[in-house]
């Protein structure tokens, strides 16, 4: 099947060049998609592509040391600030005066910091269930699985691991859910066997330097910038206390959750497209 995107990949500084998929769309604002942790462009696919279908170039990033992006040789570079001045110089690679900005749970740490960096860059944020608070529970769930985990045999046991970290988070999901999730995820090797496609390295400074440094300054730049919240209403890490304080720090915020979806919603949900579509189209 043919790819939707093109490919290219940028000099983000280190001696580390940063893959980015490029879907093509049209003349509105473009959007550029930030993904989460362990994540990488391929969990927008699907969501770029309907982006794309109302007139917008996409561009989706696997951020340094994910998928097809070259690895760090300095592990503390795998940080929230670092990935932002990487965002800044993609925009500046590609020609982007300006654009929306998706980001889920990293990715939105990211936009945030975007935000607070260089507001004029910045011309709409969609954040995916990631605040300037981050709840116990779901960093201490995230901490857990990070970097762990031997080769898979096949596919199958992919998915199977993936299942049995994710499934709190996606309960009513298929197998063929599980098996394309685990394909976003791990990358096959030689000998058949599959992989995790990001760098261990990302969990030992996870673990060293911490999620994200204080956000809510970052958070609170966002008052000037028309913002969508999307959670999902079983989240672990982004909880209903943490919105109310976020209320109180930025009131005008657009908000929808996403019905029995925990951490993060993969935005293709009806209840989420439906709404990235409206605040797309009123903003921007």
């Amino acid at each position: 099947m043919t790819k939707a995107y093109e490919t290219t990949k940028i000099d983000v500084g280190d001696g580390v060049r940063m893959r980015a998929h490029i879907y093509p769309g049209g003349d509105k604002a473009p959007v550029v998609c930030i993904p989460g942790l362990t994540r990488n462009a391929r969990d927008f696919d699907l969501l770029a592509t309907k982006i794309a279908a109302t007139g917008r170039n996409v561009i989706a990033v696997s951020l340094r040391g994910r998928a097809d992006s070259d690895y760090d040789p300095n592990y503390l570079n795998y940080h929230p600030l670092t990935y932002r001045d990487d965002i800044l110089k993609t925009l500046d690679a590609l020609g982007i005066a300006a654009a929306v900005f998706v980001g889920t749970s990293l990715g939105g740490i990211t936009t945030m910091l975007t935000n607070e960096a260089a507001p004029d860059r910045v011309k709409a944020a969609v954040i995916n269930d990631v605040g300037p608070e981050l709840a116990a529970e779901g960093i201490q769930r995230i901490a857990g699985y990070v970097g762990e985990g031997g080769p898979a045999a096949d596919i199958s046991e992919a998915a199977a691991r993936i299942k049995a970290i994710n499934e709190v988070a996606f309960p009513d999901e298929t197998e063929e859910f599980w098996v394309e999730f685990a394909r976003r995820t791990f990358k096959a090797i030689d000998g058949g066997k599959w992989v995790l496609d990001y760098d261990p390295n990302i969990a030992k400074a996870f673990s060293d330097v911490g999620p994200a440094p204080d956000l809510w300054v970052a958070f609170q730049s966002l008052k000037n910038t028309p913002t969508l919240i999307l959670r999902g209403n079983i989240s672990d890490l982004l909880t209903p206390e943490i919105i109310e304080k976020m209320r109180e720090a930025h009131p005008s915020f657009e908000y929808a959750e996403v019905p029995r979806v925990g951490h993060a919603p993969m935005l293709t949900e009806p209840a989420a497209w439906r709404k990235i579509e409206e605040f797309l189209t009123n903003q921007c």
